[in-house]
């Protein structure tokens, strides 16, 4: 079992930057047999795939739409992932969601089912 507890969300103006934190509380594996993602939700849309991290953080994925300017990190030690967001734009906001994945890393693009675990959200608010 593993929980997930987001935070660092806010409201910022277009342009400034926020970092996203995960915390993990694992029962069954340690936190490094699970690969890591960030999905968001913005109102009337889909649950869209934004960056994914495999158990060492040697790999990395991101969507096209955050690519150079998000940074996707963990720190094992902590139990935690992490999302860095610069240059950001009013078209990021939603709500911020991290996930954790059993099966590690399988694709640039992992599908929402593909994760078994899910935090609560955090929202992201980016004024023009």
């Amino acid at each position: 079992q593993v929980q997930l507890v987001e935070s660092g969300g806010g409201l910022v103006q277009a342009g400034g930057a926020l970092r996203l934190s995960c915390a993990a509380s694992v029962s069954d594996r340690t936190f490094n047999s699970y690969a890591m993602g960030w999905f968001r939700q913005a109102p009337g849309k889909e649950r869209e795939f934004v960056a994914v991290i495999n158990w060492s953080g040697g790999t990395t994925y991101y969507a096209d739409s955050v690519k150079g300017r998000f940074t996707i990190s963990r720190d094992n030690a902590k139990n935690t992932v992490y999302l860095q967001m610069n240059r950001l734009k009013p078209e990021d906001s939603a709500v911020y969601y991290c996930a954790a994945d059993s099966y590690g890393v399988t694709s640039d693009r992992p599908r929402i089912d593909e994760f078994d675990y899910w935090g609560q959200g955090t929202q992201v608010t980016v004024s023009s």
